[in-house]
């Protein structure tokens, strides 16, 4: 396996490609700026795994991404959080904050493995029977009645749906905030799993209405909306690698 590290801090750079080679993979590269990246690329062949900070001396790696185009997986190393919903929009396998822990690594690689193991063989008329006979459907709009009258908010119009107070509530871009007649584990099957996501016991949100992430205390993550505000957003221990996955999609 072809592995290159993109590194501007030679400690890190250094002690990033021990840890690598402690785990039995040799690395082909260590670069430093994004002109020397381009550079390297222009005239070698593209590596199985790039390992990559995203702030450098001379820009961000992103443009190198941008000019290079390469198919070469990714797993993003960084001292800062601020980047990581446009990393996972690139071909990334993960996003490790420094200092980056030796089983964070190991399971980052584990996840890039899975990815390069080939699909199982399946039979293409057994598989288009299954998708015929088992087709999902989700739910695309609620009713709401609103005094005598009854209102309509289709999933797209939602940011978030969460539970308070024994209640559960719709919360919509337009700020609008409606109760709700069934709870968060009824809910959360009806909804498509491509656009909603329960971070915690509390509450479900939706992806297009995540405005930035931040890492939160004790490994965990904060959402930040783009209109609905609250301090319960946080992505619990246990649901973070699902979420990086859900991001991914």
């Amino acid at each position: 396996m072809k592995i290159l590290i993109i590194e501007d801090e030679l400690p890190s750079a250094r002690l990033l490609q021990r840890k690598l080679e402690g785990l039995g993979y040799a690395v082909s590269a260590v670069l430093q700026t994004v002109e020397e990246s381009i550079e390297w690329f222009m005239s070698n062949t593209e590596p199985d795994l790039l390992f990559m900070d995203i702030q450098l001396a001379d820009g961000i790696s992103f443009e190198i991404l941008e000019q290079i185009k390469p198919n070469s997986a990714i797993i993003f190393t960084t001292a800062y959080d601020e980047y990581m919903l446009r990393a996972f929009k690139q071909n990334s396998v993960d996003y490790l904050l420094k200092p980056i822990e030796d089983e964070e690594l190991k399971n980052a690689i584990e996840k890039f493995l899975q990815f390069r193991r080939p699909s199982p063989q399946f039979d293409l008329a057994s598989l288009e029977e299954l998708f015929r006979n088992t087709s999902l459907t989700y739910k695309e709009r609620f009713t709401i009645k609103i005094g005598q009258s009854l209102k309509i908010v289709t999933t797209q119009q939602i940011e978030c749906i969460y539970s308070e107070n024994k209640g559960t509530y719709l919360y919509t871009k337009e700020n609008g905030n409606y109760l709700l007649d069934q709870t968060l584990d009824a809910l959360t099957p009806q909804l498509s799993p491509k656009d909603f996501f329960r971070v915690n016991r509390s509450t479900i949100v939706q992806f297009n209405a995540i405005k930035t992430i931040a890492i939160h205390s004790n490994a965990r993550l904060k959402i930040y909306l783009n209109h609905y505000e609250s301090d319960e957003l946080i992505v619990s221990r246990e649901k973070v690698a699902a979420f990086k996955k859900w991001l991914d999609k």
